[in-house]
């Protein structure tokens, strides 16, 4: 009986085990992944091994991806940019007209290294109704979608961020893909160049509060800082700038008030001394999450917005960045 009484208890566990065993073994085959496949994740060995470092471009380079994307870019450092505004949408949130650079601006970015592989990273503003046929696009042209969100707390018509990447050695085609997905959408042609005007705002006050130079982008006075460590996307190491970066975006409203929406880029243990930082500023929460896939070390980004007195806010918006490994984004504000 003793016997008996022993094998009932340990049948339950032993079918248990199985079941688990069973589950490990099946799993790459109810997924569709090949059993020696390998996570997208470079993983820890991965880190041991040098990083493929960015080169210096021109311009003149990226003729060609230019012509792809029916719009000029400009250099940014390693990066050469290229902006696709939604002039077309009209956002409110919380009552207020967004204006495209506060948070409606599609960027892309795309960086030559050393092994003349070519890395794409960026983000597009889509609308929900154009949401799904833009994503199905993407994936038509083998461009991968690591992050869709919000960067609005709530605002109408409904918009959606969607980040972007892809790695290889055909930058043209990679364009011509973007260029066919963003024509899927109502994303508007460029517009000529022109001078931004005078920011209505103390900027001088709010450099002083953020400790960086802004730049103009339209209307918009925008601060940006960058991760002080080297950051590595897989098997590659993103120059400063790209994928990594904490933004500070104010629209003038009038009498030195204005909106306020960005990101802070932040590790793990960054994450919750900004948030209450923000919090006790006075700052609203929008979201926190990730942009990348396979980023080393693993970046989080809390999206925030505010409305006030631009240069009381800066101030607040300040203690959080000071509780990141932040500096001033070389050259001034970017992307």
């Amino acid at each position: 009986m003793a016997d008996d009484r022993q094998q009932h208890t340990r049948s339950p566990l032993t079918a248990s085990r199985r079941r688990v065993l069973t589950a490990a073994a099946l799993a790459p085959v109810l997924t569709g992944v090949p059993t020696g496949a390998r996570a997208l994740s470079a993983g820890p060995e991965a880190r041991t091994r040098a990083l493929v470092q960015p080169v210096m471009t021109k311009l003149a380079d990226w003729a060609a991806v230019g012509q792809a994307l029916g719009r000029p870019g400009d250099m940014r450092r390693f990066m050469y940019h290229t902006a696709f505004p939604r002039w077309d949408l009209r956002v409110f949130s919380h009552g207020i007209l967004i204006d495209p650079a506060l948070a409606l601006g599609t960027h892309v970015s795309f960086v030559r290294y050393a092994d003349h592989s070519t890395l794409l990273m960026g983000d597009a503003v889509v609308s929900e109704r154009e949401l799904q046929g833009f994503i199905d696009v993407l994936q038509e042209h083998g461009i991968m979608q690591t992050a869709i969100h919000k960067h609005l707390l709530a605002h109408n018509p409904d918009v959606w961020w969607v980040h972007l990447h892809a790695h290889g050695h055909d930058p043209v085609t990679v364009a011509r893909g973007l260029r066919a997905a963003f024509d899927r959408t109502g994303t508007p042609p460029a517009r000529p160049a022109t001078p931004s005007p005078p920011v209505n705002l103390d900027t001088a006050s709010i450099d002083a509060a953020m400790g960086v130079k802004g730049a103009a982008d339209g209307k918009i006075y925008k601060s940006t800082y960058v991760r002080r460590e080297t950051v590595a996307d897989g098997p590659v190491m993103l120059p400063p700038g790209l994928g990594s970066t904490t933004s500070v975006n104010f629209q003038p409203l009038g009498g030195g008030r204005a909106a306020i929406s960005g990101d802070l880029v932040m590790i793990a243990n960054e994450v919750q001394p900004a948030l209450v930082a923000l919090r006790r500023g006075g700052v609203e929460l929008v979201e926190v999450h990730h942009h990348n896939l396979t980023d080393e070390p693993r970046l989080f980004f809390v999206h925030y917005w505010a409305v006030g007195d631009a240069v009381r806010l800066a101030k607040a918006i300040r203690q959080a960045v000071d509780t990141t490994n932040v500096v001033p984004m070389p050259g001034g504000a970017g992307q």
